[in-house]
């Protein structure tokens, strides 16, 4: 399987639970499918890590416990790094829908946004400056607020043609240079194609793929951490 087939497999399964939006395929969703668990927020006041993003944030096919921000909650206990995590993946979110629910996504005392949006714009063949846009004021409204951003990037499938796909993967690389934010090139790096790190569908992530996932991401937060986050105010990056 070629790389270009592999991303397509995984992202077509993302197609397949976002056809569940009103609207049909064209539409860009705003609201939750029925099957996907409301917004969990802590109820403490501790600093607060949020990820924002679709089925591949939300977890699906796993169990809570095994989806990537609660296997980043365990990173952080295990290191005394001392935030909470909040789950803001919705199955079938396009960059659209997670700009939508943006604001009461980012209630608290929110530091970190790791955003993870646009397999969904990708699969629908939605236009690439919309996409793009609806992440920049993603990216802005959050650092507006003084919160650290990390975007990763995803791929399109290739069967709208090489310069669609040329310009979506363009589109992370450009507002990650532009806005200065830390960035993860492509968020299934090492899991997509790979039949041992997926469900039995060979498609979504499994348990062992959402470490893959989970450790790839760490890398990437962690250096953003501050041990004493319990102290007011923190910087944009």
């Amino acid at each position: 399987m070629t790389r270009a087939s592999a991303l397509f497999t995984v992202l077509l399964t993302l197609l397949c639970v976002s056809c569940a939006q009103p609207g049909g395929p064209a539409a860009e969703a705003r609201s939750a499918p029925a099957d996907s668990a409301p917004v969990e927020r802590p109820s403490g006041t501790r600093p607060r890590i949020v990820f924002l993003g679709d089925s591949l944030t939300a977890g699906y096919g796993l169990t809570k416990e095994e989806s990537v921000p609660s296997l980043i909650q365990e990173r952080l206990r295990a290191h005394a790094y001392p935030y909470d995590v909040v789950n803001a993946g919705v199955s079938g979110d396009t960059s659209a829908g997670g700009l939508s629910r943006l604001d009461w996504s980012l209630e608290g005392d929110v530091r970190v946004l790791v955003i993870e949006l646009g397999a969904n714009d990708g699969l629908r063949g939605l236009p690439v400056a919309n996409l793009k846009r609806n992440l920049a004021d993603v990216i802005t409204r959050a650092r507006s607020r003084g919160i650290r951003v990390v975007l990763t990037g995803m791929e399109a499938p290739p069967n709208f043609g090489e310069a669609y796909t040329s310009e979506f993967r363009r589109v992370y690389r450009d507002l990650a240079a532009s806005h200065d934010v830390t960035f993860i090139p492509f968020y299934l790096d090492g899991v997509a194609g790979i039949p041992g790190l997926n469900l039995a569908d060979g498609m979504h992530p499994n348990a062992e793929g959402s470490r893959v996932i989970e450790r790839a991401v760490w890398r990437t937060l962690e250096p953003l951490l501050d041990t004493r986050a319990g102290a007011s105010g923190s910087s944009t990056k």
